[in-house]
């Protein structure tokens, strides 16, 4: 179990005591902490000493500081909570009963509410055929139509569990990322190499949502990465298949973000769109290892894409 933090100690405590009452008897806890100045140190010793603290010199982002957790476990099943996150006491029994039920599942997403604990924050990720990342089912009340286990494309990496094994296949989170969409881009990669993700609704986790991050960082760092997701990931005739639904939703994401120039957020998406491409030969760098080894054709990955959500109207 990788937590990992920065200057959150007045969240860890919520989420650590939702991870020693888990109903799973071996659960390793590893705080992962990005080279906090606050009191989170003095917090683990004091209230929390079963847990292990992974100090490390710096903050390597979200995806470098959960890399570093992910090396330090020692289980079959690591599994990632934010610590603005509280899972419920049988969330890391459901997920571990997940992969060991399914040999070709090599993650699970679990049902993310938000705090009021009624609104669905994530039941999976989607990746779209405007290659765009999506929450499936953000923003929807939770009900029936969210309580059917079955595949996704990935899992939200603020709750998620992972296989070593497919870890071990498909590599680490792409510490280039630092921070959003690094989730999107494993699971886009486990697609590749043939691991499935299964959506488990018994595996439930509430969440606060941007209790450390959001903003203008979100802004930037889905603008930059997204561009970059794409240059890494996507075969090359998929790339001439869904370019057009491509161009044009940059192109309307630039459009909206340059319409309300006058708001931070606006402008980190247009410089993260601006970093993005300026880092292609980087990006691309990057893409060789991963589309020579995939195993899977390129309309079975296709057919893993979700139609592409109609603009909203003007």
């Amino acid at each position: 179990m990788i937590v990992p933090t920065l200057n959150g100690a007045h969240l860890l405590p919520e989420c650590l005591d939702s991870l020693l009452t888990q109903s799973y008897a071996r659960v390793e806890i590893i705080v992962a902490d990005g080279a906090s100045t606050d009191a989170t140190p003095a917090l683990l010793a004091s209230a929390y000493p079963s847990a292990r603290l992974l100090r490390l010199r710096r903050n390597a982002g979200f995806s470098g500081n959960v890399n570093a957790g992910f090396r330090a476990a020692r289980g079959e099943v690591l599994c990632l909570l934010n610590n603005d996150a509280q899972a419920e006491p049988d969330w890391v029994a459901h997920c571990v009963e997940t992969l060991l039920a399914q040999p070709a599942i090599g993650s699970v997403a679990s049902k993310v509410l938000f705090s009021d604990r009624r609104t669905i924050n994530s039941a999976g990720d989607l990746f779209c055929r405007d290659g765009a990342a999506r929450q499936r089912g953000v923003g929807q009340p939770d009900g029936p139509a969210w309580d059917a286990p079955g595949p996704v494309f990935g899992a939200m990496g603020g709750a998620a569990a992972y296989r070593r094994a497919m870890l071990a296949d498909t590599g680490l989170l792409d510490e280039a990322f630092f921070m959003y969409l690094e989730d999107v881009d494993l699971a886009f990669r486990a697609q590749l190499l043939g691991w499935a993700c299964a959506y488990q609704p018994l595996a439930r986790v509430y969440h606060r949502g941007s209790a450390t991050g959001g903003g203008a960082l979100a802004s930037f760092y889905n603008g930059r990465n997204l561009i970059r997701l794409l240059a890494k990931d996507l075969p090359t005739s998929l790339i001439g298949r869904m370019l057009p639904e491509i161009l044009r939703f940059q192109a309307r994401r630039a459009a909206e973000a340059a319409s309300a120039w006058r708001g931070a957020a606006a402008r980190a998406t247009l410089r993260g769109q601006v970093s993005g491409l300026l880092g292609l030969p980087a990006h691309l760098a990057a893409r060789l290892p991963i589309q020579r080894r995939r195993r899977i054709s390129d309309d079975t990955l296709f057919a893993l894409f979700s139609p592409s959500p109609s603009p909203s109207p003007t």
